[in-house]
């Protein structure tokens, strides 16, 4: 049920599908005799230096991919030299995860919820420990309809009936791990509120709190209360684009959700274009939603992402082999990105532009 979880958009699939088929109908224009001895994909995202245009995206219950799984992408992604960015919804707290990597900053993904006092002790703890990014998220003030889950009884706590009972018994090496750790609900919501309950409590009250309600007006407020670098996650439309520049944000995500809200609606690569030409001169754009690849990462950049997020392809190396698992998962995608952006006869991510495409 927690594969299903990551591998899965809402309703037909067809917006989740057509992020990764959209990338592939992307062609490169292959260049020859370009001296490709030394090679950089080296840059900055929101200011902050990368080893290559890439960061982990938000992921909510990563903990259950693997135990402790928020502490390990994030050590991960640190020693890789790449941003972090710990969801909301993570097992792990954002506590947790800062004494992990040894108060290293990372980025905080904030959801707005209906209980704005709770919001605000979010922030509050975000600027604690040191975070060095405010991830908003504005494309779940209502969760898509995800048939999979309903299909395969995903909910928190899990409910271990008969079926869930026989898979778990195939996952032998992830119940140990799971039982080692005392980690496995919601760490930045237990014990957080101002009501005590149970998991199954905590639960309905996640549920309850997205709040249809969400305006501008809230980004407005939430920029009052976080002074570091703003982030707006969720722009699919050049005009919303224009709406998120107004508020002083640092730079917004194209994305889609992964197509796990809307579905039917346009992949991220083929909104972000329209993007880049509405207001790409005005702010740092970034994108997720497909990326599975370094040859993935090289197209959004051509296209005008400074930077990009995965989701899917660290979550896969995590829950098959830990940190191990998503340091490879980067290894990949970094020699993917250098070899390929060397071939269309660029040897620093700085060059790469709409030329390299046909």
């Amino acid at each position: 049920m927690f594969y299903d979880f990551v591998d899965t958009g809402s309703w037909t699939e067809q917006t989740y599908r057509s992020n990764q088929e959209d990338f592939q109908r992307i062609m490169l224009r292959q260049r020859i005799l370009v001296n490709m001895e030394v090679r950089s994909t080296a840059t900055n995202m929101v200011g902050q230096p990368v080893s290559m245009p890439v960061a982990l995206a938000p992921t909510g219950m990563t903990g259950f991919q693997h135990a402790d799984g928020e502490i390990l992408a994030a050590r991960a992604a640190k020693v890789f030299g790449v941003p972090f960015t710990l969801s909301t919804m993570s097992i792990c707290s954002m506590e947790d995860v800062s004494a992990g990597i040894d108060g290293h900053p990372f980025w905080f993904q904030l959801y707005v919820m209906k209980d704005r006092s709770f919001v605000e002790r979010l922030i509050e703890r975000a600027r604690a420990i040191r975070c060095s990014a405010l991830v908003l998220t504005l494309d779940l003030q209502m969760i898509g309809q995800r048939h999979i889950d309903i299909k395969n009884g995903l909910s928190v706590p899990p409910r271990f009936n008969l079926s869930a009972i026989a898979d778990l018994s195939t996952k032998l090496r992830w119940g140990w791990n799971m039982l080692k750790t005392s980690r496995r609900h919601f760490g930045n919501i237990v014990g957080h509120t101002d009501q005590k309950m149970d998991l199954a409590g905590y639960a309905t009250w996640i549920n309850n709190q997205f709040d249809p309600s969400l305006t501008w007006d809230d980004v407005a407020w939430i920029k009052t209360r976080w002074d570091g670098k703003l982030i707006l996650k969720g722009i699919m439309d050049a005009e919303d684009a224009k709406r998120a520049v107004d508020t002083g944000a640092d730079a917004l995500i194209v994305s889609n959700h992964g197509g796990r809200q809307l579905d039917g609606a346009p992949s991220s690569i083929s909104a972000l274009p329209h993007i880049v030409d509405a207001v790409g001169k005005q702010v740092e754009i970034h994108m997720d939603g497909g990326v599975r690849s370094g040859q993935d990462v090289l197209k959004a950049r051509a296209l005008g992402a400074q930077g990009c997020y995965i989701g899917r392809s660290f979550l896969f190396g995590l829950g098959a082999m830990g940190e191990a698992g998503v340091t490879k998962a980067l290894e990949i995608i970094h020699r993917e990105l250098e070899l390929s952006m060397a071939f269309c006869g660029k040897t620093d991510i700085h060059a790469v532009d709409r030329s390299i495409l046909i």
